[in-house]
This record gives structure tokens, C-alpha cells and sequence, in this order.
């Protein structure tokens, strides 16, 4: 049996008339106005019934818009650039996640960079973001570059600041009420009859989330009646050597009931790993309380308590303001923070035993 030959080869791949607009419009059975509208800010005027043919023709076609071609053209991009400081932290990818959410609510894509805390990747990854004519930005960094964050402000870029402010750059800011959280963090400890405080922090360099929880924590307790003691690691990545030494001192300064305050989700885990090291029955004889609910804190011993805060509603709101504010940028700068929420468990009931 023979394979019949075609008379003619196919066309190349880069000569193939690519989809239009106008070609899945037709082929959706709707306007060329409304496939712009599903691409667009204007999304939610479409029905679920016209977006699902629109789609529907999109997979059918292999359409993909030229966002290139429509920035160049003066149009919008649909682009909205993220800058973080660290993609593992499990703050992070929750954060995105929320945002991400809203983004495809407005018809947004993300386009998201990496610093891992280093500020002269930052500033090549801003260049980048510049290239690709992004609407809007989402910062969430050390802050070390407010002079060139503020350069592209004065260009007309919108942007908004995640979980902390940065040092003159007049932006909107969306975040944790540190105040708030802290509170309900010594409150209870207080309550459990915990008559000494440990916080282990990153190093604060300036950053304002990790200010305010330190301030918060010591005017707290202070208020509280009760003693405070904060630890600043000199790494972002805290040392495990210095972490032990640091936990196994202040154990050592007295017997009166201690607690641990972890100032978020990372120092928590890193915590855990140096009190297991240090002792057979950590939650018997140190309290441990962490900002930031984790999957596997329930897991942990008796469970460690957790202040949650509720990150994806972060992100999404952090978007929300992007979007207002790329329509509304003659608009007063706000900040809008969430409450925390306590999870009690196990590792802060104290053992007077």
C-alpha cells in the first residue's frame, strides 16, 4: 500500500495567514467589538454565554493577540508587571494567586519578576517590564530602588506597593494591618500566661511591614506588662548556627514562661527546625506562635498558632487598585489593610507542669 503525494507541499508555518480579530468574530457568530471587549476591560458586559463561543473560536483558530503590535500602535497592552523579592516565599505565591484572579476578571495578563532580593536585578527586570509597555505595576520588594520606581511614576505609570511602603514613592499600598495582627499575637500569649516574648525577624533594612511588627510587638507587650526581647537575623535567609545560638541563650535567661513570635511564614518553619534540635518536647517547655497560616502548621506537634492574613484577598485588591488607579490617576494615594485572624492551637497552651 502507497501513501498518496500531494500535489503541492503545505504552506510553511511562517507564511500561514495568521488569525484575526475580524476571523474570530466571524467564526464566533458575534461582533468585532465584542471579541475586543473580551480582551479588554470590558469583559463583564459579555454574557457566559457569548465569552464561551469567543473562546470556543479562539482554540478553534490558534488566536493569540499581538500585544506588541497594539502597544506600538498606541493601544492598550492588557500587561501588568509584578516585581517580587522572592518567588519561594509561600507570601508570594499566594499573593499571585489573588492577583492573577482579578487580572483575568479585568482582562489583564501578569507578567511576573524575580528579584531574589538582589536590587540590581530589580532595576533590570523594571527595564524589561518598561519594554513591554506594561499598564500598571506591582511592587513588592526591599525598596532600594524607590529613585527609579519614581522616575517611571512621574512617567505616567501606575503602580502599587504590596505589604509595605517604600521611602519616597507616593503610591497606593495594600497590605496587613501589622498594628492589628501583632495585637491579637500578644493578646493572646498574655491570656496564656506567657510572662516573656521572643520575635525572631529578618533584618528590617528599612523594610516598613517588618518595622511595624517590631513596633507593634514591643509597645504591645510593654503595654501588656510583660518582657520583649527582638532578634534580628543578619541574612535574609536566616543562619541556622546563629538561630540556635539565639534560641538556646534566651532559653537559658530565665524560667519564667516563655513564647516565641515568628514575624512571618519562613522564620516560623526555621524556627521549628532549631527548637527540634534543641529539645525533646519543644511545645512542653517554649510557647510558638507564627504571622502567616502555612498548610503545615496544623500538622506540626500539638499544631502551632497561626495569624493568618488573608493573602489572596491581598493580591486581588492590590489589583483592583492598579486598575483604579490606571483610570484614575489624579486620585489621592491609599493604603487598605486586612485584619489578621488568630488560629489557636496546641504550641501556645501553656505546660505549668
Amino acid at each position: 500500500m502507497t501513501a498518496s503525494i500531494p500535489n503541492h507541499p503545505p504552506e510553511p508555518a511562517s507564511e500561514r495567514r495568521r488569525p484575526t480579530i475580524h476571523d474570530v468574530a466571524r467564526d464566533a457568530g458575534v461582533s468585532k467589538t465584542s471579541v475586543s471587549r473580551y480582551y479588554g476591560r470590558e469583559r463583564d458586559l459579555l454574557s457566559d454565554t457569548m465569552i464561551e463561543r469567543i473562546e470556543a473560536a479562539i482554540e478553534r483558530l490558534g488566536f493569540a493577540p499581538d500585544r506588541i503590535a497594539s502597544s506600538l500602535r498606541g493601544r492598550r497592552t492588557g500587561l501588568i508587571g509584578v516585581v517580587v523579592a522572592d518567588m519561594r516565599n509561600p507570601y508570594t505565591v499566594d499573593m499571585l494567586h489573588g492577583a492573577e484572579q482579578a487580572c483575568r476578571k479585568h482582562g489583564y495578563s501578569l507578567l511576573v519578576c524575580n528579584t531574589g532580593n538582589d536590587d540590581q536585578l530589580e532595576r533590570q527586570h523594571l527595564e524589561i517590564l518598561h519594554g513591554y509597555s506594561v499598564e500598571g505595576l506591582l511592587i513588592n520588594t526591599r525598596g532600594r530602588n524607590a529613585a527609579t520606581l519614581a522616575a517611571r511614576q512621574d512617567n505616567g505609570l501606575p503602580m502599587v506597593l504590596v505589604d509595605r511602603h517604600i521611602d519616597g514613592l507616593a503610591c497606593d499600598m495594600v497590605g496587613l494591618d501589622n498594628d492589628q495582627a501583632v495585637g491579637l499575637s500578644v493578646s493572646h500569649l498574655v491570656d496564656q500566661g506567657y510572662q516573656r516574648l521572643l520575635m525572631i525577624t529578618e533584618p528590617v533594612a528599612g523594610i516598613s511591614s517588618r518595622e511595624a511588627r517590631i513596633q507593634a510587638f514591643q509597645h504591645q507587650a510593654q503595654a501588656a506588662g510583660v518582657l520583649a526581647e527582638v532578634h534580628e537575623g543578619l541574612e535574609e535567609t536566616l543562619d541556622a548556627a546563629w538561630l540556635a545560638a539565639t534560641l538556646e541563650q534566651w532559653l537559658k535567661t530565665s524560667e519564667a514562661p516563655g513564647a516565641i513570635v515568628c514575624a512571618n511564614g519562613v522564620i516560623t518553619l526555621a524556627v521549628c527546625h532549631a527548637l527540634f534540635a534543641l529539645l525533646k518536647s519543644p511545645f512542653d517547655q517554649v510557647g510558638l506562635l507564627g504571622i502567616d497560616e502555612l498548610a503545615w502548621c496544623a500538622l506540626v506537634g500539638p499544631g502551632i498558632t497561626t495569624v493568618a492574613q488573608p493573602v489572596g484577598d491581598i493580591g486581588y485588591s492590590a489589583i483592583e487598585a492598579l486598575v483604579h488607579r490606571i483610570s484614575h490617576t489624579a486620585s489621592e494615594p491609599q493604603s487598605l489593610l486586612f485584619p489578621a485572624h488568630l488560629t489557636p492551637r496546641g504550641s501556645t497552651t501553656l505546660n505549668m507542669t
